[in-house]
């Protein structure tokens, strides 16, 4: 790359260091609040080293040019790949500085394990993947058993992935005023939808933000009392700890959790069917709540393309996945189960309920077909292709077939999502949207059968398939491959699945292609 395009990126790089920094020191009360002293200090340091290295990039490039399209591309996967790598180093410096006595106060009472999980962030590929995992909603997790790690660690988690379902290039535009309108336009678009929803791209994110934190409140109320009425012996601060970081991971459609088995560790199918809705609000696009809640438009219930073939989905997808299960009979309860985890993969949020190691072939295969494979809406929190994808291919092949039979005169428009469009601008889009479905279809294929490989003999081909695509669908569903033991080989394939997976693979090339043979356009 050109000295000037290092200069630009590193610029922008610096804002989202000191934005972590501000992150890092507001989950440190949270440790005081539970006296958890080493964690705290270790979310202080943290905060301390990575503002101060966003200090010096910012002011040291400080006069560098206003980025570029290409410019924001770049920006926007290496501010990802390097704010990941920082968001690993409370988990890093909280496992080096917390003895060994004081991480094991940690595991709670009548636990059948003796080690905090803590232990495991003493290497820092496991503190890069659990950052990853984090910043990038997917949910994959080398904390083995959650609880073990203290309060402050669990809230550091959660909270991550709710600031990383909205994106960290949507955070820095909300928080800093230095950005021209032109760069605004461009770093929005390199990591979001592109729509604007209000006059100036820098109200656009503000209202996004205040969207998702109405929706995220919302969740948090409704898990309080849906857990109370519930589970009423359940003790208070442990339903408000639990509600706050679920309403987070689950708006974010993250999944991490607060429990050592997920939402399966409530164990009532009351708790199950709670929160489902967490999971269907979180896949449906930030665009859709800033028009429910700000221009009163309920109609988008059925308007939005989005929205109500993602409820056709749920339901449809659902029904199919536990007949599945039922006629397998692989699993105790396959219609709990079976809406559950296909509510859970086509939202990509991850909580589970289920242990999918155990399923058949066949019902695996469909939920990474049909669920994992599409995810949530275009300008959710989800992963997948998207849904709007998913429902513009279809209708470019019925197109495509029908058009076959169109006499010279026929006037060849197609209207799809509210728009009318001429046959090369269907043509554009549908190219467009299968040249992704395919690249993102062709890396979860060579992701697995790399992964068939370096499992060795304790998972087959569909488990590796399903890791795989759970993993660049930032889903989080695992069939128990994602392991603190895994190979180091693997780990680091599955960070580059969740970190292409969530830019959408074009950022994340743009990257790779400048970093070998530059920015100059002329070179193919």
């Amino acid at each position: 790359m050109k000295r000037s395009t290092y200069k630009i990126v590193l610029k922008q790089t610096g804002n989202l260091l000191i934005l972590l920094g501000f992150v890092f020191a507001f989950c440190a009360p949270v440790s005081m609040i539970y006296a958890e002293w080493y964690s705290a200090l270790g979310f202080l340091l943290s905060a301390l080293i990575s503002a101060g290295a966003g200090y010096i990039l910012h002011k040291g490039f400080y006069h560098s040019d206003e980025p570029l399209f290409h410019h924001a591309l770049i920006i926007a996967a290496f501010s990802w790949l390097l704010g990941t790598i920082m968001g690993g180093l409370p988990f890093f410096v909280i496992a080096h500085i917390t003895p060994v006595e004081v991480m094991n106060e940690f595991i709670p009472r009548g636990a059948t394990y003796t080690s905090s999980s803590l232990i495991y962030f003493k290497n820092y590929i496991h503190c890069f993947f659990e950052s990853m995992s984090a910043y990038t909603t997917t949910g994959l997790t080398m904390t083995v058993h959650e609880p073990s790690v203290g309060k402050g660690v669990l809230f550091y988690r959660s909270f991550a992935q709710w600031l990383g379902g909205a994106g960290f290039i949507i955070m820095a535009l909300a928080v800093f005023k230095q950005f021209s309108g032109k760069s605004a336009v461009l770093l929005y678009g390199s990591e979001a939808t592109g729509m604007k929803l209000r006059p100036r791209i820098i109200e656009t994110t503000r209202y996004i933000w205040k969207a998702y934190l109405i929706v995220t409140l919302f969740s948090f109320i409704y898990l309080i009392i849906g857990t109370y009425i519930i589970l009423p012996d359940y003790p208070l601060k442990d339903n408000l700890f639990d509600s706050l970081n679920h309403a987070m991971t689950g708006q974010s459609t993250g999944g991490f959790s607060t429990l050592d088995n997920s939402i399966a560790d409530y164990n009532s199918p009351y708790m199950d069917m709670l929160y489902l809705l967490p999971m269907i609000i979180g896949s449906f696009s930030l665009p859709f709540f800033y028009k429910v809640i700000f221009e009163k438009r309920i109609n988008e219930f059925w308007k939005d393309i989005q929205t109500h073939g993602l409820i056709i989905a749920f339901v449809v997808g659902s029904i199919i996945q536990s007949f599945l299960l039922f006629f397998a009979n692989s699993v105790s309860n396959p219609f709990r189960e079976g809406v559950f985890q296909f509510v859970s993969a086509l939202s990509t949020t991850g909580w589970q309920t289920s242990n999918i190691a155990g399923w058949d072939w066949l019902s695996i295969v469909f939920i990474v077909a049909t669920a994992l494979f599409v995810g949530g809406a275009s300008g959710s929190t989800a992963g997948g292709i998207k849904m709007v994808r998913a429902l513009l291919i279809s209708k470019g092949l019925r197109w495509q077939v029908n058009k076959v039979f169109f006499s010279d005169n026929t006037i060849k428009t197609i209207r799809f999502n509210n728009k009318t469009m001429l046959p090369d601008d269907m043509n554009d889009e549908f190219t467009q949207a299968a040249s992704y479905a395919i690249l993102f279809f062709m890396l979860i294929i060579i992701s697995a059968i790399l992964g068939t490989f370096l499992t060795g003999n304790n998972f087959d081909f569909a488990d590796s398939l399903f890791e795989s695509a759970s993993a660049q669908s930032t889903a989080g569903l695992s069939t128990g491959i994602t392991d603190p033991s895994m190979s180091p080989a693997l780990e680091l394939l599955y960070i580059f699945q969740m970190w292409a997976g969530r830019l959408e693979f074009i950022p994340v090339l743009a990257l790779i292609r400048a970093v070998f043979l530059g920015t100059n356009p002329r070179k193919i």
